[in-house]
């Protein structure tokens, strides 16, 4: 696969994630701040949030993330870094998951 490719694995594999809370996925939420690979695409770096920095289900939810990341081939590295800045807020939703959630 080439880095295109991934790349967009990597977001329809971030969009099976969910916190088991909210019923929209973790991408569309706005919790992934960056996606970065390698230039030889074999190491994936991800920066993402969560809604509420004491979310019960954090460790579930970075582990899933890391799970389903690590089945992409060609993959020797997935780095999945936890981060609180900036602070997550709806605005950084996409549409989808405002009117999923009744937000429009």
């Amino acid at each position: 696969m080439d880095q295109i490719e991934i790349q967009e694995k990597v977001i329809d594999l971030l969009k099976t994630v969910y916190d088991p809370e909210i019923p929209v996925n973790i991408y569309d939420l706005g919790l992934i701040y960056r996606i970065e690979l390698s230039d030889d695409a074999t190491e994936l770096q991800v920066d993402m949030t969560l809604t509420a920095p004491n979310c019960p289900a954090a460790d579930f939810i970075m582990e899933d993330v890391r799970q389903k990341l690590e089945t992409i081939d060609g993959l020797r590295h997935v780095d999945v870094n936890l981060v609180f800045e900036p602070e997550w807020d709806k605005d950084m939703m996409s549409e989808e998951a405002k009117l999923e959630l009744g937000m429009m």
